[in-house]
């Protein structure tokens, strides 16, 4: 899991540009959308830390790298124009980009195979390598 410096610039970047479907958070109180329509969740698959050095004032410098996985769960038969229209508006919105002192990388274009069917949903993944600095 992701520290929660990253979790939250990740969350505040989805409020102030992601508009496209509701945004379900991990362990929030919000549920699947009962009328059947699209949905956005994240999820931080891995995350590892490492000492890089020392940073003023003798601080000690961290570096967590991982990546974020954002799943779009659009409705299932819809076909794939919106929702590959979404993923990458995702991956443009992460791709490159420096907020909150989180640094992302390279996104991936989504997963399509047979597991993409999961129940009333279709769901498309796209995975963010990103890498945050943390000074303690």
């Amino acid at each position: 899991m992701a520290s929660a410096s990253v979790v939250a610039a990740v969350e505040a970047r989805l409020a102030a540009n992601w508009a496209n479907c509701t945004v379900l958070e991990l362990n929030g109180p919000g549920d699947t959308p009962t009328d059947g329509s699209a949905f956005l969740t994240v999820q931080y698959p891995v995350a590892n830390e490492q000492h890089i050095g020392l940073g003023q004032v003798g601080q000690r410098v961290f570096r967590e790298s991982g990546g974020i996985r954002f799943v779009l769960s659009i409705p299932r038969g819809d076909g794939l124009t919106q929702g590959l229209g979404w993923a990458d508006d995702l991956r443009n919105l992460f791709r490159a980009a420096q907020f909150g002192g989180v640094n992302c990388i390279a996104a991936s274009p989504p997963f399509l195979n047979d597991s993409n069917d999961d129940g009333q949903y279709f769901k498309l993944s796209v995975v963010v390598e990103y890498y945050a600095d943390v000074f303690v």
